[in-house]
């Protein structure tokens, strides 16, 4: 184990879900920071409820907490042959699948689980079977997110020895993941090797991921960081302050197009003509060899009330809202992918086919 990652495991205190005792734990990222209030979750309806309402958020813990809903859903059939568990869980899978159309982590943990469900019912004890896939789902995460953060590390290493300062947007920590994060990750990993000197956080409007998640975990673990509006980052950028943007993603096409949170397409433009690098930080199970280009990938919008309200009260004009919550950046834009499979510098089709082929 490299000493980089036992300081990691060694600094880990920020967490998304737990599973104990037959049930799901949630931290309500909807409280945070002012309030840490767990929820317990017991049926799959309760959970996809809480993935629609962002009580859970990042496109890995998605995925993760609804592999853990369709274990919850099984445990209602206890009853039932286990003949007849595909046919009833059915409901249960779309509800799932329903509860957010962009992060595609979502899609590929039920197919997993739709997967690993044909095999269990024909098991003695399906309902362990069904267990065991959901905990190996959450173990590869927290395992990818280390993986990536060294090889992250590695790329920052080789830029510049002295520490720098770092750009994230939303939230890509271990509040968005099974642990340790993704672009949170690297920038954890950063710091403990003395490459940090200030991380520049986006607020991240309308829900102010940066403002509420990232900056609660960097300033929990004493990492140097600054809030800033997401309007200023060019400004940061022509002071020759940023050496890096390095955010997460929710889904990535064959050709290398990365659908983020809205926001990452203009900051990565702006880092094109600044000529600061963007990395993209993400699991494998965030690739979707399906979709040839970001043209494809479904992008959800929210209702316009949360931009046009704040804590009740109406703050805008009488107009519509326009609440896109993703955008797609182009693979052009974008200097280098990070998977626990390997680097991707300037992604492409080719590139990325021949990751997706290493093991």
């Amino acid at each position: 184990m490299s000493m980089i990652r036992e300081q990691m495991l060694a600094a880990e205190k920020v967490t998304a879900l737990q599973w104990r005792d037959n049930a799901l734990y949630l931290l309500d990222q909807r409280l945070l920071p002012q309030h840490e209030q767990w929820q317990r979750y017991t049926t799959a309806t309760e959970v996809a409820l809480a993935i629609r309402e962002m009580r859970v958020r990042g496109a890995p813990a998605i995925g993760v907490a609804a592999a853990f809903a369709v274990v919850l859903a099984a445990q209602q059939l206890t009853h039932r042959p286990h003949s007849e568990w595909q046919a009833v869980l059915e409901a249960d899978f779309v509800e799932l699948a329903e509860s957010r159309p962009t992060a595609v982590n979502l899609f590929w943990a039920l197919q997993k689980m739709r997967d690993c469900l044909a095999n269990a019912v024909q098991q003695s004890q399906p309902l362990a079977v069904l267990e065991a896939q959901a905990l190996a789902i959450f173990n590869a995460d927290r395992a990818a997110n280390l993986h990536t953060a060294e090889l992250g590390l590695q790329l920052i290493r080789e830029a510049s020895s002295a520490p720098q300062h770092l750009m994230t947007h939303c939230n890509a920590g271990a509040l968005a993941t099974a642990g340790f994060g993704t672009a949170l990750g690297v920038i954890r990993a950063a710091y403990l090797d003395g490459l940090v000197e200030c991380v520049h956080i986006n607020e991240t409007r309308p829900w102010l991921q940066g403002s509420r998640l990232t900056a609660w975990e960097l300033v929990g673990e004493g990492i140097p960081s600054m809030l800033n509006v997401d309007s200023s980052a060019a400004h940061l950028m022509a002071k020759n302050k940023i050496s890096w943007v390095i955010v997460g993603a929710d889904r990535i096409t064959a050709n290398g197009d990365v659908a983020n949170k809205i926001g990452t397409y203009q900051l990565a433009v702006l880092a094109h003509y600044h000529k600061v690098k963007v990395m993209v930080v993400a699991p494998s199970s965030t690739i979707d060899m399906q979709l040839s280009s970001g043209d494809e990938i479904p992008i959800e919008e929210r209702d316009g009330a949360e931009i046009l309200y704040l804590d009740g009260q109406r703050v805008a004009a009488q107009v519509d809202a326009f609440n896109p919550v993703f955008d797609v950046t182009p693979a052009a834009l974008i200097d280098v992918i990070v998977t626990e499979r390997g680097v991707v510098q300037q992604p492409n089709s080719q590139k990325m086919r021949e990751l997706m082929l290493h093991r």
